[in-house]
């Protein structure tokens, strides 16, 4: 039996649509149909397209400033309208609903509480190719406004982690507007001397943009904890050649004593 809590939370979209196009738009009128009044806002629209490895890492380091009972609506999916399975977690009080493809699995890893269940049926017309619009902001509405999935539909709550997916990625997993490049490495792993070999050229750790001179290149730890690699008033893109998915491997070493390391 499904049970029901009061009050109306907070839903964030996290997703690779991107803002153009109509897709993004088409979910926010399910969720304001299905959830009036609740606050909706945008964590990520331009996550690596089509890669819920990367997407993973970069979700997992941006929950944190998020409130406790927020409904996070994940869709990077690529295997949508195949057999793959969708899912909504619990993980420390947080909702995420989204495909099943690895996209919760660093987020469900590392809480402390975790559930798992099945995605509420759809309440309509399903399409082969939106499930994002027909399946998940459907589910995400209704855990919003309280509804809560029956306790005996539970699944085991390690399906949701991918085992053979590392503690951290040695990758670039976003480059924002700026150019910079953020890893899938939280830089808690990484002594305070640490390098990262970015395309064969070691760089050195600062604490922000300021410490090191203009056009110059270095790594510091963002502000969601991750390792990025920038360039002071310059892209770290353009200047480094770094993409999407590049190794930025630390140098021998420099693993903070007792972390676990960072592999792609």
């Amino acid at each position: 039996m499904e049970t029901r809590e009061d009050g109306v939370r907070l839903i964030a979209i996290f997703t690779d649509f991107g803002l153009d196009g109509p897709y993004t738009g088409q979910m926010k009128a399910v969720l304001h149909q299905g959830a009036p009044g609740a606050p909706v806002v945008d964590l990520f629209a331009d996550a690596p397209a089509f890669d819920a490895r990367a997407s993973a890492y970069l979700l997992a380091a941006h929950v944190a400033p998020l409130p406790p009972d927020t409904i996070v609506l994940g869709v990077v999916d690529p295997g949508v309208g195949s057999d793959r399975a969708g899912l909504m977690v619990e993980a420390d009080g947080r909702w995420f609903v989204g495909p099943d493809n690895g996209l919760f699995a660093l987020v469900a890893r590392r809480a402390a509480r975790l559930r798992a269940y099945p995605v509420f049926p759809p309440p309509g017309r399903l399409s082969a190719s939106f499930h994002g619009r027909d399946v998940f902001a459907p589910a995400a509405a209704r855990l919003a406004r309280g509804d809560r999935p029956d306790a005996r539909e539970a699944l085991d709550p390690g399906c949701v982690d991918r085992a053979d997916w590392p503690e951290d990625l040695a990758r670039v997993v976003y480059i924002d507007r700026y150019g910079n490049a953020m890893t899938g490495m939280r830089a808690s792993t990484l002594a305070a001397t640490a390098e990262l070999m970015v395309h064969g050229r070691p760089l050195r750790r600062a604490r922000t943009f300021s410490d090191v001179p203009v056009g110059h290149p270095f790594w510091y730890e963002n502000a969601n904890g991750l390792a990025e690699v920038a360039v002071n008033q310059g892209r770290a893109d353009e200047a480094l050649g770094v993409r999407l998915g590049d190794r930025v491997d630390p140098r021998q070493g420099t693993v903070a004593t007792g972390a676990p390391g960072a592999v792609a």
